[in-house]
């Protein structure tokens, strides 16, 4: 079950999906991670899915990451008398507590957070950025707007406050049910919504207590401002382009993207770019041009994985797309620029002896022609220290710990390998060659570069580095 490609697959699981044969279809077709996503369906369901997850992974031999995507807070308008209404530009617009149904001139916003963060000036955002307002005035119940862009409003439109950051956890009530169930289930990610600062973070991170790997959805303009804090409190990210492209300009999104991808490489931490990336393929067999090339752009950015949502999870061709990710995710991989260009973008290393044995590993397997580089590890970290450089060559990671293995399955290059415990170097040595061997990366007479920590068992201690032939 080798992929023959780097960047990895993530494929959200709705009604499309959510079957054994089609999961294990998903899977074959080059799925590496499936994102259960708690803003629908039941806890119950998502556990019906996890449980067949598991049951695959144990008849395919090979480790598969589950990520559970939380919800987060909802603004939203209340309802309209009619329905709908017509905002035109020019008009004025309230906005308060009032629940009574709202028109044209008013409507009910039931969210106190978003008063408390307006003031003068302020722009709000109705129904994906369709309608824009500007707070004139504004009360602790209240918001006077003018009608920047106008149109069709109806029900419980989505309401977003770009340039604001709101007095709200990222947790709700739901929230916490549904990460208390996720963990229970053993899940590998948590995705944390509504991320506005390090502190949300921070607060998911105690609930969490070390029971997954936490992904933090960079969603508001606030959390880009101070990008490097959440990177450093998280241990990954996802680039979920469709709020931000709500809350800031589209020219915007593509360099901010592009800032997200750097920053996570040079932390060594995982990233994955989300949203709209084969949109069409929820309703045809193909996608377009377009989305092929923004695919693409990901993966020569040096993405960890890339992701479908509707796609797999309620479209008409869910196989198809993740097919079709896999060829482009491989075509990019064959065009000579690519391993050279994510080695020109590497960035800094931390200077540290474990960086140092990493970056000497990259090095020493080019030049030899080496058929893959073997990591032993335990936590996750000499793995994922070494996916930071980029090399070449396969990684092929080897650990005692079963969970390790599905959480890094999520991590650019990484073919994961559940093993047991070794006692020394040399039957270390042994293992990884065989391992090599069995698994498709290498034959007899080529070599391979191990890296491990000694003592083993050690959590980050990269300090040892070996070329070992295939016998």
């Amino acid at each position: 079950m080798r992929r023959q490609r780097s960047a990895k697959i993530v494929a959200t699981v709705g009604p499309a999906s959510n079957t054994p044969d089609k999961l294990e279809a998903l899977f074959r077709a080059g799925v590496d991670v499936f994102r259960l996503n708690f803003s629908h369906g039941k806890q119950e369901d998502h556990k019906v899915v996890c449980d067949t997850i598991r049951a695959l992974e144990k008849t395919v031999g090979r480790p598969i990451g589950v990520l559970a995507d939380m919800q987060g807070p909802k603004l939203r308008v209340g309802t309209f008398a009619e329905k709908k209404v017509k905002l035109v530009a020019g008009n004025n617009f309230r906005l308060d507590l009032d629940a009574t149904p709202g028109d044209a001139k008013r409507a009910p916003l039931p969210h106190p957070e978003v008063f408390a963060a307006l003031e003068p000036g302020t722009e709000l955002l109705l129904d994906d950025g369709n309608i824009r307002l500007v707070v004139d005035s504004c009360g602790k119940d209240y918001a006077v707007t003018k009608i920047m862009a106008g149109g069709d409003l109806s029900d419980r439109k989505g309401v977003n406050v770009p340039n604001a950051v709101l007095p709200v956890s990222p947790l709700t009530t739901k929230d916490r049910s549904d990460l208390a169930f996720a963990l229970n289930m053993n899940v590998d990610w948590i995705a944390l919504s509504f991320v506005q600062r390090p502190e949300d973070v921070a607060e998911a991170r105690k609930l969490i207590a070390g029971r997954a790997g936490v992904m933090v959805k960079l969603e508001k303009p606030s959390a880009i401002k101070r990008l490097h804090e959440i990177i450093e409190l998280s241990e990954a990210a996802m680039v979920a382009r469709g709020d931000l492209g709500v809350e800031m300009p589209p020219e915007d999104v593509p360099p901010v993207q592009r800032e997200i991808i750097l920053a996570c490489r040079q932390a060594g931490k995982p990233v994955v770019v989300a949203t709209q990336m084969l949109e069409s393929m929820v309703r045809n067999p193909v996608p377009t041009r377009a989305e092929a090339s923004d695919v693409a752009t990901a993966v020569y950015e040096g993405a960890d994985a890339v992701m479908l949502s509707a796609e797999t999870a309620a479209g008409a061709y869910p196989v198809e797309a993740v097919t079709m990710m896999d060829r482009i995710i491989r075509r990019v991989q064959a065009d000579p620029i690519y391993f050279p260009g994510l080695l020109a973008a590497s960035g800094s290393s931390d200077h540290s002896p474990s960086d140092a044995i990493s970056v000497a590993a990259r090095q020493v397997a080019h030049t030899i022609g080496a058929a893959a580089i073997m990591s032993y590890t335990t936590s996750g970290a000499t793995a994922l220290r070494m996916a930071r450089e980029r090399p070449d060559v396969p990684i092929i990671a080897m650990t005692s710990n079963q969970r390790t293995a599905q959480r890094l399955a999520l991590t650019w290059g990484l073919h994961c390998v559940h093993t047991h415990d070794v006692r020394n170097f040399n039957e270390m040595v042994q293992h990884a060659t065989r391992a090599a061997r069995r698994e498709g990366f290498a034959e007899k007479g080529q070599r391979v570069v191990v890296t491990a920590g000694v003592p083993f068992g050690t959590p980050g201690a990269t300090n040892v580095l070996r070329i070992a032939w295939i016998e």
